[in-house]
């Protein structure tokens, strides 16, 4: 039949437990990811004896943990979020400061170029003007120069953190495999308790790979628990392994894309759907730098393309027409690791207003070639044949094959990334500056008439007779002849065009009357071409024609502000949102000291009286003992 003696020293084991459970939850209330146990109680069931059945006393069933599934997986899926948010809102903070500044954006010494040749227009023949110019010019490259700089050290800054996350979440598989088999076998060789400990250990290792890659998980027989990827590759299966590696890009190596060892060769896993921090530093690649990179680039590519053209149009302080002001590097070919064929594209910009900057795949599929853009897959109109004559024609940039493709060849087109960084000023003579109209226009001192003539227009700078004299002579009122050439009917304001240049005469004219268009001397103070020049910061020339260079760096400015400033929002929201959930798992497995100082108190007294249960025990053994001896 059961007695006392059995049933309070089964009390005393399980208070003791009980005590030694509350312990230890103090020693780790401030151990990160413990979650508080408990001690469950059951009892030992009882024994018949006649009358009714008489318990045999306590024991502890198991040693739980106090955790909510529900809860923990809000809790990966918030630390997911806020790694992916943590590093594209600092990151692209970095280039909204780089791009935003006056000290090393793009705006002010943009500003004081346009400057420059406003005063160089005012004095056309002013040494000192046309040094600053100059100086200007130099200043406003260096700063293109200089923010690709930056933006490509932020490129290969990027690229190491990839690469130092791949090796912190490979550590980080190996230990969730690692605590997977232990956990197995813990459970195998017991009677089924849980071993908290491995439990807590592995629930942290998971919680930290979230943070770095956003994962899933499903728990499977045995107590094991399969890891996947947001995209759902697999990391963990049981105590098996996926190595995460950090490849190559097949068009640039010096940027990363991420790939899963697997029996049947590495899976590439993409961007897109990724989340940690490594989901933000791959996002912050592709959506803010590389977009800002090709901006800035096409900017440049505007700026270089119409000063040069602008530029070419007048004559230097000699007398000499000018050149090119600026050089910028051209549209960049990539091919693709692992060409079978010899084919190579050169590209040249044809149409700066067409240009978006967007990288473009080109694809050949054994009979004829494919664009589409890289980013979105998005399919492309692609014109002409290739050739230098007929030039495959996208994005407003002229590409010409050369060497032959085969099937499967692909190329990637960067219209605009490199440009930036290739700025240069091509002049070092400040008296080449071509600040003069190639041609000037005059009137006869001795014209009758009211008619003015208006400054030349440059057509056609190349024309062999651009600069020859021409003489416009009035054989009435109504008509005149050129170079004795005529007559032609007189419209007031009509333009009148001849060898490369256009003009137009406004009011009455009288018979006789002469104007005069001839070249402009050496060491003239005409200030034609740097008026034009100075007025191109407002002329529309990107997205066919209705942007403008300053209103571009503007929307460079705002584009990514913008960026910056919705990750920063949403990175302050989600640091709320996981605020909020760890302090609901905090109220269901944190440890409370003035619980567990309470629970010390009850299991104490508890303990104490299971005590004078076994003390009443000896008690009654020893007075039977006693009525035995007598």
């Amino acid at each position: 039949m059961p007695d006392i003696l059995s049933t309070g020293s089964s009390a005393l084991l399980a208070f003791q437990r009980q005590l030694a459970t509350t312990s230890n939850n103090i020693a780790n209330a401030s151990t990160p990811g413990y979650s508080r146990q408990r001690a469950l109680l059951a009892s030992r069931g009882g024994q018949d004896v006649g009358p009714g059945f008489i318990g045999a006393g306590v024991q502890i069933a198991r040693i739980e943990r106090s955790v909510d599934g529900f809860i923990t997986s809000r809790l990966r899926d918030s630390t997911a979020e806020l790694g992916r948010l943590g590093q594209l809102s600092g990151l692209s903070s970095r280039i909204d400061r780089l791009l935003s500044d006056r000290a090393t954006g793009i705006a002010v010494p943009m500003s004081d170029f346009l400057g420059a040749a406003q005063a160089l227009a005012g004095q056309p023949a002013s040494a000192a003007a046309r040094a600053d110019f100059l100086g200007k010019a130099e200043s406003l490259a260096a700063r293109f120069r200089a923010i690709d700089g930056q933006l490509d050290a932020m490129a290969a800054d990027s690229s190491r953190r990839a690469d130092a996350l791949v090796g912190e979440i490979n550590v980080d598989v190996q230990e969730v495999a690692r605590l997977n088999s232990e956990i197995v076998r813990a459970l195998a060789a017991g009677s089924n308790a849980p071993p908290n400990d491995l439990l807590d250990a592995r629930d942290i290792a998971i919680q930290r790979l979230a943070g770095r890659i956003g994962v899933s998980t499903v728990e499977q027989d045995g107590g094991a628990v399969n890891v996947f990827t947001n995209t759902g590759q697999a990391l963990v299966v049981g105590a098996s392994v996926s190595t995460l590696s950090a490849t190559p890009d097949p068009y640039d190596p010096g940027r990363r894309e991420l790939s899963l060892a697997t029996p049947n060769g590495p899976v590439l896993l993409g961007a897109n759907g990724l989340g940690g921090e490594i989901g933000g530093v791959l996002e912050f690649t592709r959506s803010v730098l590389d977009p800002a990179a090709e901006r800035l680039g096409r900017l440049a590519t505007a700026f270089v393309d119409a000063f040069n053209a602008q530029h070419r149009e007048g004559v230097d302080y000699f007398g000499d027409l000018g050149g090119d002001l600026f050089t910028a590097t051209p549209p960049q070919v990539d091919a693709r690791i692992g060409n079978a064929g010899s084919g190579s594209f050169a590209a040249t910009v044809a149409d700066v207003g067409a240009l978006d900057g967007e990288p473009i795949e080109l694809v050949f599929d054994g009979a004829a070639w494919s664009a589409t853009t890289a980013r979105t897959g998005r399919t492309l109109t692609l014109a002409g044949s290739g050739t230098a004559g007929d030039p495959f024609m996208v994005g407003g940039v002229a590409l010409v094959l050369s060497g032959s493709a085969v099937a499967n060849d692909a190329f990637l087109l960067r219209p605009t990334s490199a440009a930036s960084g290739g700025v240069q000023v091509r002049i070092t003579d400040a008296n080449r500056l071509a600040a003069q109209l190639p041609v000037r226009t005059s009137a006869a001192v001795g014209n009758l008439g009211s008619a003015k003539i208006g400054a030349p227009e440059v057509l056609d700078a190349a024309n062999p007779n651009l600069r020859a004299t021409v003489q416009i002579q009035f054989t009435d009122a109504s008509n005149y002849t050129i170079d004795g050439a005529g007559p032609f009917p007189y419209v007031a304001g009509a333009p009148i065009e001849r060898n490369g240049w256009r003009i137009s005469i406004q009011g009455p004219a009288v018979a006789g009357d002469t104007f005069s268009i001839d070249a402009t001397p050496p060491r003239s103070s005409d200030n034609g071409n740097a008026r034009l020049l100075a007025g191109l910061g407002n002329v529309g020339l990107l997205d066919g024609g209705n942007l403008s260079l300053v209103a571009d760096i503007a929307g460079l400015s705002a584009q990514t502000g913008s960026a910056a400033r919705r990750a920063g929002l949403a990175a302050e929201a989600q640091s709320t949102i996981q605020a909020q959930i760890e302090a609901e798992r905090e109220g269901i497995s944190g440890v409370s000291l003035d619980e567990e100082a309470a629970n010390l108190v009850r299991f104490q007294q508890a303990y104490q009286a299971a005590a004078q249960i076994v003390s009443v025990a000896d008690t009654v053994f020893q007075s039977l003992l006693a009525a035995v001896r007598r």
